[in-house]
């Protein structure tokens, strides 16, 4: 073969190469990437989280998917270096990564919104502040998301402070999507099955159906009554599908009616533990689940607008046992054996219509709920009962007020004076 046609067998081999080249790209092009923003995008979660979004395992690896890290304009610096190491990731699903720190833009076109806590050095000095600081945040991101986002926008709340006020508040200020905005209980349910995974000296991911009742990042109720562990290894043993129920395995009852309680009352008041991993973990799977479903036959905790169910108080939101099917979520309101008494719903729901009516003005000072009695929440459970419940106390809300502030309170000017400004949420 002579120079002269090597030379022109290569132009043509380049010319189809280029060709190529373009028909993909434009291919790609007919194809939009799913959208997702995460608020607060240099919270250390957000570190977590985007190896995780962009393993393909969440949305799956045939969804391409573009992120928006979206941030005061004071952390743009740190959102640079994390979209440096995002794109280094070479994710195979990710077509792009970028940062928005100007409020106009914020969420355009978003399939998906991640809400994280926000970190400032802001110092408050009443649990009323605290709580009516989440307000203005809350009206801005729910005005926008309206504005900018998709029709089908998919909104989860995360975080360790404030999670059930923010999401109600969001539902609140975005009424046309608020089927589509949840909460995030996983991280709490996680950190129960890992204490019980440590007392049964067994691995975590082998323990299921632990029911979160409540309110996520407060006063909540952990239900083992139909937690199951599997592969556990004792005098009974059984193929992969056999289970047993935990409280039948441990016959400590004062660790499950005292110690196990204490600790996870301490875990949920104080935030110890949930860091940013387990915070990425719970958002990733519970997104997983959504678009995905959840494994067959297996309960979810997840916090959803209560409309009467167990029970509960309408127009709160709580959180409670559900599964996930053809992208959205099904409450389970057909399990037996889960009847919460009065008391204990009372307990559960006073402090989350006080946060919710003091957020709004409605109400002044916050007022926990007072059983007029001493003895715990666990003690006024019928004897029947008391073998098979474990559950969280009530948490002291004043202790929970954090020295740093999260979400720094906008001012109260109207929602069209954000315009043109960058955000300062924090």
């Amino acid at each position: 073969m002579t120079t002269q046609l090597m030379m022109v067998i290569a132009q043509e081999n380049l010319r189809a190469h280029i060709e190529k080249e373009q028909e993909e790209e434009a291919l790609k092009g007919l194809i939009n990437p799913l959208q997702v923003w995460i608020t607060s995008a240099s919270a250390p979660a957000c570190y977590n989280l985007i190896p995780i979004l962009t393993s393909g395992e969440v949305f799956g690896m045939h969804t391409e998917i573009s992120i928006i890290l979206f941030d005061n304009e004071r952390a743009e610096e740190r959102l640079k270096t994390l979209v440096m190491e995002t794109q280094e990731l070479a994710s195979r699903v990710l077509r792009s990564v970028s940062i928005c720190t100007k409020v106009e833009e914020a969420f355009r076109q978003a399939h998906v919104v991640i809400v994280l806590d926000d970190s400032t050095d802001q110092e408050v000095f009443s649990l009323e502040d605290c709580i009516r600081s989440r307000v203005p945040l809350c009206r801005l991101y729910g005005y926008l998301i309206e504005k900018n986002a998709h029709d089908s926008v998919r909104v989860i709340v995360g975080g360790k402070t404030f999670v059930n006020l923010k999401t109600v508040l969001l539902m609140r200020y975005a009424p046309n999507i608020a089927h589509n905005i949840i909460a995030v209980a996983l991280g709490v349910e996680g950190e129960a099955k890992a204490l019980l995974a440590r007392k049964l000296k067994t691995t975590p991911a082998y323990i299921k159906d632990v029911i979160i009742w409540g309110n996520i990042s407060g006063n909540n109720y952990v239900d083992l009554r139909k937690t199951r562990v599997y592969r556990y290894e004792s005098a009974i043993w059984g193929p992969l599908p056999y289970s047993r129920p935990v409280l039948n395995l441990i016959f400590d009852s004062d660790w499950v009616k005292r110690e196990s309680v204490a600790i996870l009352k301490n875990l949920t008041a104080t935030g110890k533990q949930f860091g940013g991993i387990l915070a990425a973990h719970s958002i990733a799977t519970t997104l997983k689940y959504w678009y995905h479903g959840s494994p067959p036959g297996e309960i979810v905790s997840l916090g959803v607008l209560s409309e009467g169910q167990f029970g509960i108080p309408e127009g709160i939101v709580f959180s409670m046992p559900v599964k996930f099917e053809n992208g959205t979520w099904v409450v389970l309101t057909d399990l037996k054996d889960i009847e919460i008494s009065e008391k204990i719903m009372t307990r559960m729901t006073s402090d989350l219509i006080q946060e919710k009516l003091v957020a709004l003005g409605d109400v002044i000072n916050f007022q926990p709920y007072q059983s007029g009695r001493k003895s715990s929440m666990y003690f006024d459970i019928a004897a029947d009962e008391e073998k098979d419940l474990a559950m969280s106390d009530a948490v002291d809300f004043l202790g929970m007020i954090p020295q740093n502030m999260s979400e720094k309170p906008l001012n109260q000017e109207s929602i069209n004076d954000f315009e043109g400004k960058t955000v300062e949420p924090s």
